[in-house]
C-alpha cells in the first residue's frame, strides 16, 4: 500500500505533533490479510470438500480437534453438504448458525453460536416506513440511527457522511445514551479511516467487533486467506487502539454507498461485549441498504432541481446567443454562476479574457484539454501548485482547441468545524498504546482542509457539459450559416464586379459620343456661336471627361476583384522607388520630401499591385499638403505593417472610414476620382489584410496596411 495518499502537506502536519507514531503504517496495513478471526465463533476454508484452513480456537468452539486436511464431513451432514454444493450462503445446525462465502477458489465457512437475539422483522418493516418520511439527508439519518440503537441496544449511534471520496468526515446525526460524550457535529480527520478501510467498507456492508480485548484465533493452513467478506473477520491492531482509547469496547460499522462508492458510515459504539447474531446482523445491513437507496434518491430529489435551475438558466443564455453570437461574450454572460453555483466566473474567447486576472494564470498550468473536457479541482494548490487570489477550487470547460473557455471558480471554504480532539493534548499516552484518540491532532485536522472550495458535485460537472454541448451546437449551426452567407456574398460580389466592368465599358462608348457631338457642334459654329452656348457646350465637355474619369476608375476598380494575386517577397525601398517613378514629379511640384524605408524591408505581395497602392498613397500625400512647409511623407515597415506617413492636412476621425468609399472626396475642390483609398483598401484586403487611417504625430495622415503571408 502506497503512502501517497497523505498529502505533503498533511504529512509534515503529523511531523508537527511531536508524536514517534507513523501514520503511514496505517495505510500501509494490509487489514484484508490479518489471518485471525474473533474468538467467540470459527473459521474454515475448504477447497472441494478438505479443509484447507481453519482457525486454532476450532477445537474450543467446534468440539473437533486436527481439522486441517480433514473432510468437511466432520462438520456437516450429508443433507448440509448437499445444500452447501447447491451454492447456500446460510446453514442452520443444531448448535451454531453458519455464514458461506468464496475467497478466491476456497469456500469459507464460518460457524457461530445461536443467537439468543431474534431480528424483529417486524419492527425493522416499520422503521423502513417511518424512514421513508424523511424530507433531507439529515433527517432520514437520524432517523436511521434511532432505529439502528432500538435494533442493537448499543449505547452510542451515529451517522458519519464522508466529504468527498478520500476526504474527513463529519458526524450529522446520533442517538447517544446518557452519560456518552455526544459527538453531533464533529469531523474526524480523512487518515482516520485509510483508503484500504474504504475499499473494504465498500465490499462489505457490514463490520462487527464483539470485544476489543478480545483474544484473535489465528488462522492455520496451507493457503493464505482473504477475509475481505468474513463476518469473523479480526480487526487492526491500530482501530482496536483507537476504540479502547474513547473507552469503547464493542462496535458496528453499516456501510451507506452511493453509485458504489463510499458515502458514508452508521458507527455503532457498546461499553460492554456484544455479540450480534447472523439475523440482527442482516437486519440492520438491510437497514444499510435501504437507507443508502433512500439517500440517494433525496440527492436525486436536491440534484434533479438544482439541474431544472440550471438548465432554465442554459436556455436563456443560448437564446442570447443565438440572437447575437459575436456579442454575447464581450463581457461574462449574466448567469453563467447559476448554470454552476460559483463564486467568479471568466470567459477567454479567440486570446480575450473577459473576467478576474488570476484565469490566465490557471489556464496557463492546466495540461492540454480537448474541447468537451471538462476539468475540475477543489484544491488548486495541492493538484497545481498555484495560488489564485480568492480562489481554491476551478472548473474549466473548453470550448474549442484554439483555448476558447468558460471558467468557474471558487473560493477558499470557510467553515468552522469542531475536531474531535483536543488541540493541546494531540497524543495520548495510556495502557493501551500511543495515540489514535480520535486522533488528536489540530495541525492535521486544519492542514486537511486548508486551500480547499466546495467540491464540484456531479449535477455541476454535468450542467458545464451540457451548456458547453449546446454552445457548440449553436457556433457549428452559426458557421454552417455563414458559410452559406459567404458563398452568397462571394457569388453577389462576382455578380457585381461583372456588372460594374460590363457597365462601365459599355458606357464609355455612348459617352465618347457625347462628347464627340458636343466638339462638333463647337468647331461647325465658330464665330457665330453665342457666349452662354459655348459656355453650356465646355460645360457638357468637362463633364463628360470627369465622367470617362470615374468609368476608367470603375473598371479598374472591378478589375481588381477579378484578377488573380501573385504574391511574392518583395524589398519595400525598391517598391518605393518604383512609385516615385510615377508620384514623383507630383511630390516635387508640391514641394514634399519623401523618406525612403530601410533597406532589406520586405513585404509579401503582387509587385505590381503594391506599387499601385504605393502610387496612390504618394499622390494623396502631395494633393493634401498643408499650406506650409516643410512637407514630408515617410514610408516603412513597422512590425507586420507598412506605414505611409504624412504631415499634411489630415483627415477628421468622423470622415476617416468614409475615405475609402468609392469617388468620396472628402476636400471640395480636390482633383481626382475620389477613388484612390477605395483602390487601396481593395487590393489590400484581396491580399488578406487590413488597413487603418489614423493620425500622424504633430498632425496628417498615417495610413497602415497589412499584407499577410
Amino acid at each position: 500500500m502506497s503512502d501517497e495518499w497523505l498529502t505533503g502537506r498533511a504529512a509534515a502536519a503529523e511531523r508537527e505533533t511531536g508524536t514517534t507514531f507513523d501514520l503511514a503504517e496505517c495505510v500501509r496495513e494490509p487489514i484484508h490479510l490479518l489471518g485471525g478471526v474473533q474468538s467467540y465463533g470459527a473459521l474454515v476454508a475448504l477447497r472441494d470438500d478438505r479443509i484447507a484452513v481453519v482457525s486454532d480456537n476450532a477445537g474450543r468452539v467446534l468440539g473437533q480437534d486436527d481439522l486441517l486436511g480433514a473432510s468437511v464431513g466432520r462438520l456437516l451432514s450429508a443433507e448440509q453438504r448437499k445444500a452447501l454444493d447447491g451454492g447456500a450462503e446460510t446453514l442452520a445446525l443444531d448448535a451454531f448458525d453458519v455464514t458461506v462465502h468464496m475467497s478466491g477458489e476456497l469456500r469459507v465457512l464460518e460457524f457461530e453460536p445461536v443467537s439468543a437475539q431474534p431480528a424483529e422483522f417486524r419492527a425493522v418493516q416499520q422503521a423502513l416506513v417511518r424512514l421513508q418520511r424523511a424530507g433531507t439527508v439529515v433527517e432520514a439519518c437520524q432517523a436511521a440511527v434511532r432505529e439502528v440503537r432500538a435494533i442493537t441496544g448499543y449505547e452510542r449511534v451515529v451517522a458519519y457522511r464522508f466529504e468527498s471520496a478520500d476526504g474527513p468526515g463529519e458526524v450529522i446525526a446520533e442517538e447517544v445514551a446518557e452519560g456518552w460524550e455526544p459527538w453531533l457535529g464533529l469531523w474526524f480527520p480523512a487518515t482516520d479511516i485509510p483508503p484500504q478501510a474504504r475499499r473494504l467498507y465498500e465490499r462489505n456492508w457490514i463490520r462487527v467487533i464483539t470485544d476489543v480485548d478480545d483474544e484473535t484465533a489465528r488462522l492455520t493452513g496451507t493457503e493464505q486467506l482473504d477475509l475481505s467478506l468474513s463476518v469473523l473477520r479480526t480487526v487492526s491492531p491500530f482501530h482496536l487502539e483507537y476504540l479502547r482509547n474513547i473507552g469503547v469496547v464493542s462496535s458496528m460499522s453499516v456501510s451507506l454507498l452511493s453509485g458504489g462508492r463510499l458515502w458514508g458510515l452508521i458507527a455503532c459504539h457498546g461499553k460492554a461485549p456484544q455479540i450480534l447474531g447472523p439475523q440482527v446482523r442482516s437486519a440492520c445491513e438491510f437497514f444499510g441498504v435501504a437507507l443508502s437507496l433512500q439517500l440517494a434518491a433525496l440527492r436525486d430529489r436536491d440534484e434533479t432541481a438544482a439541474r431544472e435551475v440550471a438548465r432554465t438558466e442554459i436556455a436563456r443564455l443560448l437564446g442570447r446567443l443565438s440572437a447575437d453570437m459575436s456579442g454575447w461574450l464581450a463581457r461574462v454572460p449574466e448567469g453563467l454562476e447559476r448554470v454552476v453555483d460559483c463564486d467568479a466566473v471568466g470567459v477567454r474567447m479567440q486570446g480575450k479574457l473577459v473576467g478576474p486576472e488570476s484565469v490566465t494564470g490557471l489556464l496557463a498550468a492546466l495540461p492540454p484539454l480537448e474541447a468537451g473536457q471538462v476539468w475540475h479541482s477543489d484544491r488548486l494548490g495541492e493538484e497545481l501548485g498555484l495560488t489564485i487570489p480568492d480562489a481554491a477550487g476551478a472548473l474549466v470547460l473548453p470550448l474549442s482547441a484554439s483555448g476558447d473557455c468558460i471558467v468557474w471558480l471558487r473560493g477558499e471554504r470557510a467553515v468552522e468545524r469542531r475536531w474531535a480532539a483536543d488541540p493541546d493534548n494531540p497524543v495520548l499516552l495510556g495502557t493501551h498504546g500511543e495515540r489514535l484518540t480520535p486522533r488528536g491532532s489540530t495541525a492535521v485536522f486544519r492542514a486537511s482542509v486548508r486551500g480547499r472550495s466546495r467540491p464540484w458535485s456531479a449535477a455541476d460537472l454535468a450542467m458545464a457539459v451540457e451548456l458547453g454541448r449546446s454552445i457548440v451546437e449553436i457556433a457549428v449551426t452559426h458557421a454552417n450559416d455563414l458559410t452559406a452567407l459567404n458563398t452568397e456574398l462571394n457569388r453577389s460580389n462576382v455578380d457585381l464586379d461583372s456588372f460594374a466592368h460590363a457597365a462601365a465599358h459599355d458606357l464609355k462608348e455612348p459617352l465618347r459620343g457625347i462628347a464627340n457631338q458636343a466638339a462638333f457642334i463647337v468647331e461647325d459654329a465658330g464665330a457665330t456661336m453665342d457666349a452662354d452656348t459655348a459656355r453650356r457646350l465646355a460645360t457638357v465637355q468637362r463633364l463628360a471627361t470627369r465622367m470617362d474619369e470615374l468609368l476608367n476608375a470603375l473598371l479598374h476598380y472591378s478589375r481588381l476583384g477579378r484578377a488573380d494575386l501573385r504574391r511574392e517577397p518583395i524589398e519595400l525601398r525598391a517598391a518605393v522607388v518604383r512609385a516615385l517613378d510615377v508620384a514623383g514629379p507630383r511630390l516635387e511640384e508640391a514641394g514634399v520630401e519623401v523618406a525612403l524605408p530601410a533597406p532589406g524591408d520586405r513585404v509579401h505581395a503582387d509587385p505590381v499591385l503594391l506599387d499601385e497602392v504605393l502610387v496612390n498613397l504618394l499622390v494623396n500625400a502631395a494633393k493634401y499638403v498643408r499650406a506650409e512647409g516643410p512637407r514630408r511623407v515617410a514610408v516603412a515597415l513597422e512590425g507586420s505593417e507598412m506605414i505611409v506617413r504624412d504631415n499634411g492636412i489630415g483627415i477628421p476621425p468622423h470622415l476617416r472610414e468614409q475615405a475609402f468609399t468609392l469617388f468620396r472626396r472628402l476636400h471640395s475642390g480636390g482633383e481626382g476620382s475620389g477613388a484612390g483609398l477605395a483602390i487601396v483598401r481593395r487590393i489590400v484586403e484581396r491580399h488578406g489584410g487590413q488597413v487603418r487611417v489614423a493620425e500622424s504625430p504633430g498632425g496628417g495622415t498615417t495610413v497602415g496596411a497589412t499584407f499577410p503571408q
